[in-house]
Parts: structure tokens; C-alpha cells; sequence
């Protein structure tokens, strides 16, 4: 009898499978603008948090944490250290690149019907510390990936997430309640929208433009040769 060969493709997705994966990395967006007035079924936003507590973690330890966020007082209170934090950060631009900062949509905290802050158990002793000794700060990396997986689950049921990061982390932590344990890592304005754009904002409204990815890639060592 002649045994089969095992060639490792046998445990790939289906072709249909594999391309709505792919899509929903090419059409992810940080979405900032059209959320609907129409708050998440706890249903679907109990999944996404599912999809998100699923990530990969250092030790199996999930550090993960979610803080969900509809009282509009707290949303509030969060917009306002968006605000200072953006005025301050305008103040690093000048001349055109300045008024344009200050024209673009980095948020949509009051917009979006929820928000949601992610954040990492750093003292967790779920793991053990196993991959954490020599390196620590896989803990939020750890979180990290559950943002991502997060954000391409939301993309598959048509739902709209924006990170915003121009907050001051101190009174974020004030604001929420996070203890000086607990790492704040994502602000994450979630919700349906109207429609998702074909290319990012930032690209869109010329900040910045893609690169094509072998301008990352190197071989065997690194390399400043092929940054663009």
C-alpha cells in the first residue's frame, strides 16, 4: 500500500475561506467618522471581545482586560484628553503641515455608541512568566495581538473601529479607574458605520502614503538598504 503525502497544504482553507481573511486585513480601517447611532447587540460585542481574548499570549497568561464605555459623561471626560492631548500635539507641526494635523479626523469618541479601552494585566501570574523573563514587554504585545484580532473580526461583521491614541495615559487612568498595574494600551472608538473607505484617511487626505511591503523585508540580517 502506498502511503499519501503529506505536504502540509491539506490543513489550508478553502479558497473562499482563505480570501475573506485576506480581505478583511486589505479593508481593515481606523475608522473616525459615519458611526451610526446604534449600539453594538451584546451578542456581537460579546464575540469580538471573544475574538480579542483568543489572541495569541506569551505563556497562555491573556493579560488582556476590557473596559467597555457607553455612559456619555465618561465619553465626555475621555474627549476632553483627547482635545488637550491634540493641542499639544499640533504645536510639534508648522505652517501647512500644522493646519493640515489640525484638519484631519483623529477620532470620533463621542460619535462612535461605544467606546472601549483595552488594557494588560501586566502582574498577571497566569503563565507562570514563562517568555516573559528576559522579555516583559510581551505582556502587551500579548494585548497588542488581541486589538488586532479584534479589529479584523469587527471588519468581518461590518463594524467600524478607530484607534485613538493622542490621549494623555495619566488621565486616562484617572478618568477609567486603571490602577498603576494595569497598562492602558487601546482607545477604541467601535460602532456601525455608514460605510468603510477604499484607502486609509491618512492616505486619503495625503499625511502619509503606503509602502510596499519589500521595502520591510530583509534576509538574514537587517538591513537600512531597502527603507523607503
Amino acid at each position: 500500500m502506498v502511503e499519501s503525502l503529506v505536504t502540509g497544504e491539506e490543513n489550508a482553507f478553502s479558497d473562499s475561506e482563505r480570501a475573506a481573511v485576506y480581505r478583511a486585513i486589505a479593508e481593515r480601517r481606523d475608522v473616525r467618522r459615519g458611526f451610526i447611532d446604534r449600539p453594538l447587540p451584546d451578542e456581537l460585542l460579546n464575540r469580538l471581545l471573544a475574538a480579542a481574548h483568543s489572541a495569541p499570549s506569551v505563556g497562555l497568561m491573556q493579560p488582556s482586560r476590557f473596559i467597555v464605555i457607553r455612559n456619555p459623561a465618561v465619553r465626555e471626560a475621555v474627549h476632553d484628553i483627547f482635545k488637550k492631548a491634540s493641542a499639544k500635539a499640533a504645536e510639534r507641526y508648522a505652517d501647512d503641515q500644522k493646519e493640515r494635523y489640525l484638519s484631519l479626523k483623529l477620532q470620533g469618541i463621542l460619535e462612535a455608541p461605544q467606546n472601549l479601552c483595552i488594557v494588560c494585566d501586566t502582574n498577571n501570574e497566569r503563565g507562570r512568566g514563562l517568555g516573559r523573563h528576559s522579555m516583559p514587554e510581551t505582556a502587551a504585545y500579548s494585548t497588542v495581538c488581541g486589538v488586532q484580532n479584534l479589529w479584523l473580526a469587527a471588519r468581518a461583521e461590518g463594524i467600524g473601529v478607530g484607534w485613538v491614541s493622542i490621549l494623555d495615559p495619566v488621565r486616562l487612568r484617572e478618568v477609567l479607574h486603571i490602577p498603576e498595574h494595569i497598562l492602558p494600551v487601546a482607545y477604541l472608538c467601535i460602532g456601525y458605520v455608514d460605510k468603510f473607505a477604499p484607502i486609509p484617511d491618512l492616505e486619503f487626505f495625503g499625511w502619509e502614503r503606503r509602502v510596499p511591503p519589500e521595502t520591510a523585508v530583509c534576509h538574514d540580517f537587517y538591513s537600512e538598504d531597502n527603507k523607503s
